[in-house]
């Protein structure tokens, strides 16, 4: 070989080990560290992370240099100036700080649990070389550390500090502690929203009933946990490790490990969302870095009008985060049965060819639920949609059911026929619908037995045929580009009804294509 070609071969190794390094560090690896493989709970597989090979102590109790870049670090150092300068420090160390000075600084911005834990967890962090047991406030090491690891660590990083703000022992702990831990975030993420006024139109009140939404969103977080010690199957029977179901009262006092807690983490990226925007919005620190338009989307509802929806803020983050991310910044009201009324006619004028869309309904016992429509409607005989489509429930509990490859009726709107059914469905078949509202509008049914064969879904709704009152459409994301196109509109663009009746009968709109230039043209 050429010393031209050895030379080549060789920059191309180089290259490719700095793009492979760049691109590990993003996930918390350096090609340069030593590591070790974990067992993943409940599999027969590994996965490597960051560490000493057969070293007692924590990679992440090591590594106790911050990962904030320069101009970063200079706000962290000014907010702990703050914090060390408080009256409420005069008795700590020298640049530390005390509760009661977290707890002046951050205010009402966040719930005083959720303020004690963090002060707590920072407290335990143990800096190498520092003797070990309690601490006279939070040093400058500790505080520095604690953000680096909860706003920018890996998950055995994030999932070590979790633990830390549990439990003062180093062992494992309940998982009803953990089932704690994640109310007490949820509805910390809810309180600094709606303190910060970032909540987007949307509201942040707590919806009634039982369980609330912070606990249905805090429910199925922990849902998605893998216990050990107990097989896969078993697993998926009780409710564990598949986001369906929330865990039972008989597995709370099951004891969760590092090694689980880490996997969570890993798996459920929720809860490292939700520790960034508890940090970045509660302290306040780096709220620049913190991208608030992909959590929770801006509401737009017509001129005029005024809307409580079914959803809250924290239902809307949930659904948000199954949406593509280009889908994610903004929803916009395509009907309500509020503002329109209750007719099926409406419903189809306002929906059809706007774009991909949620579909909300809240039963009269309560129980809220849906699907999204990955495609635009069209009032025709046919099934529509693509498995981009999802099912989902936001109360009484929380999940996304998502196709199975069984068939492909994912989309279903129809009317004006006598042999086939009218109405709007998704998942299933005719007659035997996962979800479907009925052209008699408010009536509607959702089958499954033992699941919809499209997507999986249990019954949605609290009856197996049902009746609502509410009922809501969302678009999602940017309009689509017929919509954008600005004319003179005709009779059937004011009448959204006339529109359905005409497309519904097979009508051509002589008018389309026709039409004047706009006058800005």
């Amino acid at each position: 070989m050429s010393p031209g070609r050895r030379n080549h071969l060789q920059l191309r190794g180089r290259r490719w080990y700095c793009d492979l390094n760049e691109l590990l560090s993003l996930r918390g690896f350096d090609m340069g560290q030593r590591g070790r493989t974990v067992a993943v709970p409940n599999t027969k597989r590994t996965r490597w992370v960051p560490g000493e090979m057969g070293n007692s102590r924590s990679r992440a109790e090591q590594r106790c240099h911050s990962q904030f870049l320069p101009g970063e670090q200079a706000e962290v150092d000014a907010l702990l100036d703050t914090l060390s300068l408080d009256k409420g420090s005069s008795e700590a160390s020298p640049r530390s700080f005390s509760l009661q000075a977290l707890k002046n600084r951050i205010g009402e911005a966040l719930p005083p649990e959720m303020v004690s834990r963090l002060y707590d967890g920072m407290q335990r962090v143990q800096p190498p070389g520092r003797a070990q047991g309690p601490s006279k406030g939070v040093s400058q090491e500790q505080f520095t550390v604690s953000l680096s690891h909860l706003l920018k660590g890996s998950s055995e990083e994030r999932s070590l500090m979790i633990l830390k703000m549990i439990s003062a022992n180093e062992g494992p702990v309940k998982a009803r502690e953990l089932q704690k831990f994640t109310e007490d975030l949820v509805g910390s993420v809810e309180h600094v929203l709606a303190h910060r006024q970032e909540l987007k139109g949307w509201t942040g009140k707590k919806a009634p009933g039982t369980p609330t939404r912070v606990q249905a969103l805090a429910a199925h977080l922990l849902s998605e946990m893998k216990l050990p010690g107990k097989c896969p199957a078993i697993l998926s029977d009780a409710g564990l490790g598949d986001g369906s179901r929330p865990l039972g009262p008989h597995w709370l006092d099951h004891a969760c490990d590092r090694a689980t807690v880490e996997d969570w983490v890993f798996r459920v990226p929720h809860v490292a969302t939700f520790l960034r925007v508890v940090i970045h919005q509660g302290f306040p620190v780096l709220r620049s870095s913190l991208d608030l338009a992909t959590l929770v989307p801006e509401r737009q509802v017509g001129p005029g009008q005024e809307l409580e929806s079914v959803l809250d803020v924290l239902a809307v983050i949930y659904l948000n985060s199954h949406l593509a991310q280009e889908q994610r910044h903004h929803w916009r009201l395509l009907f309500s049965s509020q503002l329109h009324g209750q007719s099926f006619s409406q419903l189809c004028g306002h929906i059809t060819h706007q774009g991909p869309c949620l579909i909300v309904l809240e039963d009269q016992d309560g129980h809220v639920f849906g699907g999204f429509a990955s495609c635009p409607w069209e009032v025709k005989p046919q099934f529509q949609g693509d498995e981009r489509c999802f099912l989902f429930s936001v109360s009484p509990s929380m999940a996304v059911y998502r196709p199975t490859g069984y068939n492909d009726h994912f989309m279903y709107l129809n009317c004006g026929q006598q042999t086939i059914p009218n109405g709007l469905g998704m998942g299933g078949q005719h007659h035997y619908f996962g979800l479907w509202v009925d052209a008699d509008f408010g009536k509607g049914h959702s089958k499954a037995k033992p699941t919809c064969t499209t997507y999986n879904s249990p019954q949605l709704s609290s009856q197996e045929n049902f009746r609502f009152d509410k009922m809501e459409v969302w678009a999602v994301g940017d309009p689509p580009e017929s919509q954008l196109v600005q004319g003179k509109k005709s009779i059937l663009d004011v009448d959204p009804e006339a529109r359905a009746l005409l497309e519904i009968t097979g009508q051509t709109r002589h008018s389309e294509g026709l039409r004047e230039a706009p006058e800005d043209a």
